[in-house]
């Protein structure tokens, strides 16, 4: 699943990065930031209007997504 369709607080993990080209730099940015294969993750806030952006948690680093940029994430639902 993306994880735009992640609910809030679930726990996941990564599963990848989408490219939506060649040579994307914002998969290529958000790989270099952490969001790589196995990674816990999870949706910690959404934003007012159209929950955008999502507040994300990668271990005890949190960041700021745009909902297009976290639809590039694939994530699973950790047991």
């Amino acid at each position: 699943m993306k994880l735009t369709d992640l609910p809030a607080f679930a726990p996941a993990r990564v599963t990848g990065v989408i490219d939506t080209h060649d040579g994307d730099l914002i998969s290529n940015r958000l790989r270099e930031l952490g969001f790589v294969d196995g990674e816990e993750i999870r949706v910690v806030g959404r934003g007012p209007i159209g929950a955008d952006p999502l507040l994300i948690q990668i271990g005890f680093t949190r960041f700021a997504l745009r909902r297009s940029e976290a639809s590039r994430v694939l994530v699973e639902k950790a047991a």
